[in-house]
């Protein structure tokens, strides 16, 4: 989509540059206009550069109508900050400047406004009358947050980060096919504790079940996140994020979610063992003796899920196999009651833990097989969604 960002003269607009990082990072072409005063926290060559494209700030510079061919080329406009004076300019009909002009020109089209102000300005009736008028001409605001402001003092005010924004475009634009359904994934490790500070692990960052999560927000899904220890985060209104530690934490959670989803995808690594016992305190070495664990089984979470699953709902696993790929994934997918397994094998260069690409084959109960190439696990989340929900 060709989106134009809007910066007006707040202290957030030093975020700009990341927003159009996140924006385009999505695929999305991004065009900058700027106010006067925006350009008192962030530069004109920064803009440019982070954007690819001139800046439009000026209504007269060009001796153009910019204003308007902007308008024709974008499909939506975002303004992040949008300051009380930005919004009140559009509630009241003005446009004195290359911002507030195109502003008024951009009727008919998607518009979103993240609000960024002095708390006190906020709660002023006038800027709440003004933010109300937009809305009610199906202008979307994306926050204002609570927080440190940059004046010293806390409260509502601050504008949301640019995460949150990329997120609040990305559900404008997708497609919203999976509007009404909510969807379980989980992610990343789980960690078995052997006393207070060793676990028993593996190397998953759970960054495939994250781009999953976004995967189905962005097609409209409500999704709950069940996540191991990773210090990824998400930020997007439909994706709930529970963290949990171990096997028995995350079956805990998958279970209780379970039964009110359309489907689940369980992309967690999973430690299918535990100690037996957990010292509450640091285990010392004994002389030159070794340490002996006796472990014991975990529950199986894609199994329990297998057999509650209920008419309509999909359940998808994955599969992580170094040996008899193929055979070993199928005979899971059989013997847990899945429609479909995701497999990946850590033959495939590029592909598997700690990276940011994949490679994988999705069987279907149909018998169907979908093979990508070497892709972000952004892409492949999608292929995988769109081969689930299809």
């Amino acid at each position: 989509m060709r989106i134009v960002l809007g910066i007006t003269g707040g202290i957030a607009a030093y975020k700009a540059p990341e927003l159009v990082r996140l924006l385009k990072k999505a695929g999305h072409e991004v065009r900058c206009a700027a106010t006067e005063h925006a350009l008192e926290f962030v530069t004109r060559v920064t803009l440019e550069t982070v954007s690819g494209a001139p800046l439009y700030s000026d209504l007269f510079a060009s001796g153009r109508t910019e204003h308007i061919s902007l308008k024709d080329w974008g499909e939506m406009l975002v303004v992040a900050p949008a300051t009380a004076n930005i919004i009140g300019k559009v509630a009241g009909g003005i446009a004195d400047d290359a911002l507030s002009t195109l502003l008024l020109a951009f009727s008919g089209k998607p518009v979103i406004m993240a609000p960024a102000m002095n708390c006190e300005m906020w709660a002023h009736p006038a800027v709440q009358r003004n933010v109300a008028t937009l809305k009610s001409w199906g202008i979307r605001m994306v926050g204002p947050e609570e927080g440190e402001l940059a004046c010293g003092v806390s409260g509502v005010g601050r504008m949301a980060e640019p995460e949150a924004i990329a997120a609040a475009v990305c559900t404008a634009t997708c497609s919203r096919r999976l509007q009404g359904q909510r969807w379980l994934v989980t992610a990343g490790p789980t960690y078995e504790r052997i006393d207070s500070v060793r676990f028993i692990g593996n190397y998953s960052s759970g960054k495939m079940g994250f781009a999953l999560a976004e995967a189905l927000a962005k097609e409209g899904a409500e999704v709950e996140l069940v996540s191991g220890p990773t210090a990824l985060k998400i930020d997007h209104p439909q994706v709930k994020v529970t963290r949990v530690e171990s096997a028995r934490e995350m079956y805990a959670a998958a279970t209780e979610v379970f039964p009110r989803c359309n489907g689940a995808i369980l992309s967690a690594a999973v430690a299918d063992y535990r100690p037996a016992e957990c010292a509450d305190h640091k285990l010392k070495k004994n002389g030159s003796e070794g340490m002996h664990l006796e472990l014991v089984q975990n529950p199986d979470i894609l199994a329990t899920l297998g057999s509650m699953k209920q008419e309509g709902q999909t359940l998808v696993g994955f599969a992580l196999e170094t040996d008899n790929e193929e055979a070993n994934a199928q005979r899971k997918l059989e013997k847990k009651n899945l429609d479909y397994i995701v497999l990946n094998s850590l033959r495939d260069k590029g592909a598997g833990f700690g990276v940011d690409t994949n490679k994988v084959t999705i069987i279907g109960r149909d018998g169907s097989h979908n093979e990508s190439p070497l892709m972000s696990k952004q892409e492949v989340a999608g292929l995988i969604i769109n081969t689930v929900t299809s």
